[in-house]
């Protein structure tokens, strides 16, 4: 059957799929739309598994908090190449998904896939089409949601890095300021952890052994190893958790310094740092 222009317009509308691509599954479909646009996503699925190990590097992070800011939620939509990353098609697709997350309060990144929009089609099948036409893995590397008595986000400039701090026992203060300076911390410290009892054993037990081996290369006696790794390990706690951390703008106050000068008994109840670098 002949396929007119007006039809690969209307596919082309449709699916926002380029003319080539359109006519080509119009034809292959015989001018059935929706056998066309089973077509595109077949090509979409198989771009994504020949390209399934490829690095996802690039990309935009962002963020959507609710109108009370007691609910943040995180995104991070990547693909290969940078250009991919400034393409149109690629951001609106993001900001599509961090509108539906702020919608539908998807627990999960799995979830949020699954979440239709306004097409019908899951946001997983968007993703899925997308890279089809633009024949490059895109993927969503990581989805975030938290409540709080207050949230506070912060978006890193180049859009790689997303930050959300929940505070509670916050009693009316304004905590915006505190709390950019505080996610700020987190961007580029990177904390593992929010206090001692959040590290993981493995974390633990891997710092434990690295103090011992250090202390042995210095000529330590044996029985003084564990000793010294634990005081090592104390380090780790200051550095690398983030109640403990000194404050990059006033060293000498630590983050939980810093909260109770903000207002007594205020605190930190989790962090979700997510990162395309």
């Amino acid at each position: 059957m002949s396929i007119t222009a007006a039809d690969v317009n209307k596919l082309r509308q449709m699916t926002g799929a380029g003319m080539m691509d359109c006519k080509k599954a119009l034809t292959e479909a015989e001018g059935d739309f929706e056998a066309a646009i089973d077509v595109l996503r077949k090509a979409g699925q198989k771009v994504a598994a020949k390209r399934a190990d490829n690095a996802t590097n690039e990309g935009v992070v962002l963020v959507a908090l609710s109108a009370d800011h007691s609910n943040g939620k995180l995104i991070a939509l990547a693909c290969e190449t940078e250009p991919v990353s400034k393409v149109a098609d690629f951001n609106n697709l993001a900001k599509v998904i961090i509108d539906k997350a702020a919608a539908s309060h998807a627990p999960t990144a799995h979830d949020l896939l699954a979440e239709p929009l306004a097409d019908g089609r899951s946001v997983e099948g968007h993703i899925i089409e997308l890279t089809g036409r633009i024949g490059e893995k895109i993927t969503l590397a990581a989805y975030e949601n938290i409540s709080a008595e207050k949230v506070v986000s912060y978006i890193h400039s180049n859009n790689k890095i997303g930050v959300l701090v929940a505070f509670e026992n916050v009693q009316g203060a304004d905590v915006s300021e505190i709390g950019k300076d505080i996610a700020m911390q987190i961007t580029a410290m990177k904390p593992v952890a929010l206090d001692k009892d959040g590290v993981d054993a493995e974390t633990i037990e891997r710092e434990i052994e690295i103090g011992k081996d250090q202390a042995r290369q210095e000529g330590k006696p044996e029985a003084m190893l564990e000793r010294i790794a634990v005081g090592k390990l104390e380090k780790f706690y200051k550095e690398q958790t983030l109640l403990n951390q000194q404050f990059v703008k006033d060293s000498s106050l630590t983050i939980r310094q810093l909260l109770e000068n903000k207002q007594k008994g205020l605190t930190i109840s989790m962090f979700k740092r997510i990162s395309l670098v």
